[in-house]
């Protein structure tokens, strides 16, 4: 029997990361993936190939709508080839995922392929072409998500689709219903939008991305309504049925009344739940939580001391960037060290176009926790640079102390928001004021004024283009 100082069952961001991280630490490590490639649900599933297909079907709705203005003559009808679009996003997926491969052997970590469970809280089953058992000292649980669905819902990944099927279509959908307003739903949407599908958004919520602040859900809503985006929020979904090639949603407004939508795909999109399923945690007196999840401590401890938990598997923002942080940490605290992560500095993101990005707290917190706060807003195109590139929405927005001035949430709405945002991540790390930031020089003409200008416009309205 194999025996190591850690095992990670899954490979995922968080799973893969905390291997590498461990190696780097000098302990003898392995990782466990039930799939024949490594990178989990965001490598091959979820960030990576939903960013190549919103990079291409951006392409191609520059080419339609922009390249004319831009004085680009292009001879004949520009058409869309889905088959080689989602060719090049599996292409971008298997070179990422075949990275990690490389990853693995560069840092000496062992490779099981097989659904890993415990047998007790040092010993590990892995079932996959045949069956074996290893040892570990220390146990990292990084079995991710699966995407959640409504109970009343009959997925047959056909016409009524999650995000999995949604990004290996064969055609592009006359009429997509988008039940769910959060960021998966609505980058897939934008997706097939740009490809020529009409697109209903059926949200429950009174508000598109809901958790994010009240400012970026108002001017995204506004974005996607003027890129004819049909956006129906307070609205309760209650029956979804497929009759041939059709999908019938019936849904209730917030006035009571039925409304049915007709269209030939459905994505349902209402969020992610912990995937555990054949971990056989009890084995190894490891809890979970009334809703599925491992239950850790501070230390992302389970209940079982030998054994760690981290990603979307626990409590917390289902984000990969979280996933990565929390496998650094427990690598760290595993060999000894006092690592910190500081998670109301860990940013969100939608990759949208013009994109959304947050860091920090949001004015409906600051006002529930009854913190005094101003604000800074500037908006983007009011900035050269997004006249030069005709990104002209969005806004950035920046929420400091009322007394001390230090920066106590960061929201944006614009081209290269994504990127933007690691700016005002840093700030917060170093607990920068707004006065700090509108301090410093940023190259002339990009995007990154607008949090300049933001910062300006905090440290008592002087901001300098508007």
């Amino acid at each position: 029997m194999n025996s190591y100082d850690v095992a990670i069952i899954g490979s995922g961001p968080g799973g893969y990361v905390a291997a590498i991280r461990c190696a780097q630490l000098g302990m003898k490590t392995a990782i466990i993936e039930k799939y024949s490639t490594l990178g989990g649900t965001c490598l091959n599933v979820g960030c990576i190939p939903s960013k190549a297909l919103l990079d291409s079907s951006h392409h191609y709705e520059d080419a339609v709508k922009h390249f004319e203005e831009h004085g680009i003559d292009i001879p004949g009808e520009i058409k869309v080839n889905l088959e080689k679009m989602i060719a090049r996003k599996q292409a971008v997926v298997d070179q990422t995922t075949g990275g990690i491969d490389f990853l693995m052997k560069k840092n000496k970590i062992d490779v099981y392929e097989g659904l890993g469970a415990f047998k007790d809280a040092t010993h590990i089953t892995i079932t996959g072409k045949e069956t074996i058992e290893i040892e570990a000292k220390n146990t990292i649980i990084a079995t991710g998500s699966k995407p959640s669905s409504l109970p009343f819902i009959k997925l047959d990944k056909e016409r009524v689709i999650t995000s999995t099927e949604a990004l290996k279509l064969k055609e592009i959908p006359k009429h997509l219903i988008v039940i769910g307003g959060g960021v998966i739903g609505l980058e897939l949407g934008q997706v097939y939008k740009r490809l020529g599908a009409e697109v209903s958004v059926v949200e429950y919520m009174d508000r598109i991305i809901p958790t994010m602040d009240a400012g970026l859900s108002k001017e995204l809503n506004k974005v996607l309504k003027k890129q004819k985006f049909k956006i129906n929020t307070s609205h309760k979904v209650k029956s979804v049925e497929r009759k041939g090639d059709e999908v019938i949603v019936k849904a209730d407004n917030k006035k009571g009344e039925e409304v049915t939508f007709i269209g030939d795909y459905c994505l349902v999109s209402v969020g992610r739940q912990a995937y555990t399923e054949g971990l056989n945690a009890e084995a190894a007196g490891v809890k979970l939580t009334d809703r599925g999840m491992v239950d850790v401590n501070e230390h992302l401890q389970t209940s079982t001391a030998n054994i760690y938990a981290i990603g979307d598997v626990i409590k917390g923002a289902m984000l990969a960037h979280k996933a990565e942080e929390e496998g650094v940490f427990v690598a760290e605290t595993i060999a000894g060290q006092k690592p910190h992560i500081d998670y109301n500095l860990i940013p969100g993101v939608v990759y949208t176009w013009p994109e959304v990005a947050a860091v920090g707290k949001t004015e409906e917190q600051l006002k529930e926790a009854g913190v005094a706060y101003k604000t800074g807003q500037f908006p983007m195109r009011a900035l050269g640079r997004s006249r030069a590139s005709m990104d002209l929405d969005g806004f950035v927005k920046i929420l400091a102390d009322e007394k001390t001035d230090e920066i106590l949430g960061v929201h944006m709405v614009g081209a290269r928001a994504a990127d933007m945002i690691a700016e005002a991540v840093v700030a917060m790390e170093y607990r920068a004021s707004a006065e700090d930031v509108s301090r410093m020089s940023h190259a002339h003409p990009t995007f990154t004024e607008a949090i300049k200008e933001a910062a300006l416009a905090a440290t008592g309205d002087r901001a300098l283009h508007v």
